[in-house]
């Protein structure tokens, strides 16, 4: 079951918009949404959430449904959580949008760093909620002689948890410190990275620009783990490219926090190509919700190019327009436009500060010499006028 509410008479449409993402979220992480339920209200319930009366017929649609999970689009506290398994149905689960989040995000991870990424991400998210995890012991009201062993093991747990946070924070500062030397052993190349909501093409598009195999599923956050390859740009010109985890809207704080090392790929890039999947309804909200992660993650607008992919699904790609600012049409799943963005990053890439051209005689001599021994190359090109490299000022 899906739940969401409309708070303040907000758009409907934008909250039907949400659970139709939540629905595939639901999907990735393994389950099925047989129905979903959207409560109007002024402000959440603080005991519930959506009130006593909606949670009296979300129980009744439990029942019918069948249902074993309840699904809420917006983040739940722990009493709110404890208060609704309370009221539904035995062995009914009540999990918000950022638990299935979680969830997908432990299926998916491989990496040392995603995983304990993930299972930092999960004690953050678990350590307010502890209350409900601790029901079945008995916990009485604050003061003197009157402490519960339900309330010493949660006090208990939560030091276990924070003593455990504190050594995964060790440990991925240890992985970024890692991060930063694999960095700096190919910082003489240019650094591109693709970015953008999760399902936009990211993985397809990677898969095109550096010809390797790499997770593709029509699913949401089908990539965890950040990839590094290079990328030939044309004319020997040699990049860099990062395929990073996706963007989403409320993604939880923690979350973000969580996944900075791995985010780092794109803060830490020259250029940031911002996919957009053009053919999906909600593409401008996705473009807005990426955008405001980059500046975030301190990406500058100047460093991001925005690149519309999918376009094979449109009847017109002239449909989808951004009115301020230039943008290029793709289809990485067939190859359309991928040359052309391939040229137009080589563009971007000799425009980057430090990037020289230089050009010398067929015959070349001590210039060419001296410019080969001092000078980090990127790229040589021989022709009839002369010998041209490409070069990186230190």
């Amino acid at each position: 079951m899906l739940v969401g509410v409309r708070l303040g008479g907000g758009n409907r449409a934008a909250v039907e918009a949400h659970l139709d993402e939540l629905a595939q979220l639901v999907d990735t992480a393994g389950g099925v949404a047989v129905a979903r339920l959207v409560q109007e209200r002024v402000s959440p319930d603080p005991a519930t959430f959506i009130g006593r009366g909606k949670v009296g017929e979300l129980a009744e649609l439990v029942r019918a449904q069948c249902a074993a999970l309840v699904v809420f689009d917006d983040d739940l506290s722990g009493a709110q959580v404890r208060h609704l398994e309370e009221a539904l149905p035995d062995e009914v689960k009540v999990m918000d949008r950022a638990g299935v989040i979680l969830d997908i995000f432990a299926l998916r991870a491989r990496t040392r760093e995603a995983q304990t990424q993930v299972e930092m991400a999960q004690l953050a998210y678990h350590l307010p909620r502890l209350t409900r995890r601790w029901s079945h012991l008995s916990r009485q009201a604050g003061g003197i002689g009157t402490r519960g062993v339900g309330e010493t093991q949660l006090e208990s747990d939560r030091r276990l948890i924070r003593k455990r946070m504190a050594i995964l924070a060790a440990r991925l500062e240890e992985i970024e410190r890692e991060r930063s030397v694999q960095r700096s052993r190919r910082e003489a190349l240019p650094s591109i990275a693709l970015v953008g909501y999760t399902n936009a093409g990211k993985s397809t598009l990677f898969e095109r620009l550096t010809g390797t195999d790499t997770v593709v599923e029509d699913r949401l956050f089908a990539t965890l783990d950040a990839r590094v390859r290079r990328v030939d740009l044309g004319d020997g010109l040699v990049a860099t490219v990062a395929d990073t985890v996706g963007f989403i809207r409320k993604l939880p704080h923690h979350l973000v926090a969580s996944f900075r090392s791995t985010l780092a790929e794109a803060a830490d890039a020259e250029i940031c190509v911002h996919l957009v999947d053009a053919s999906h309804p909600e593409w401008a909200e996705h473009l807005r919700v990426g955008e405001e992660v980059l500046e975030s993650l301190g990406v500058e607008r100047g460093r991001s190019m925005i690149v519309l992919n999918k376009v094979d699904r449109l009847e017109s790609p002239s449909a989808v327009r951004l009115p301020d600012r230039p943008a290029l049409c793709v289809s990485a799943r067939r190859g359309d436009g991928v040359e052309a963005l391939r040229a137009a990053l080589r563009t971007q890439v000799l425009d980057l500060p430090g990037i020289e051209v230089l050009r010398f005689a067929l015959e070349g001599g001590q210039a060419l010499q001296v410019a080969l021994s001092t000078e980090v190359v990127l790229a040589r090109r021989f022709s009839d006028q002369g010998i041209e490299i490409i070069v990186r000022r230190r």
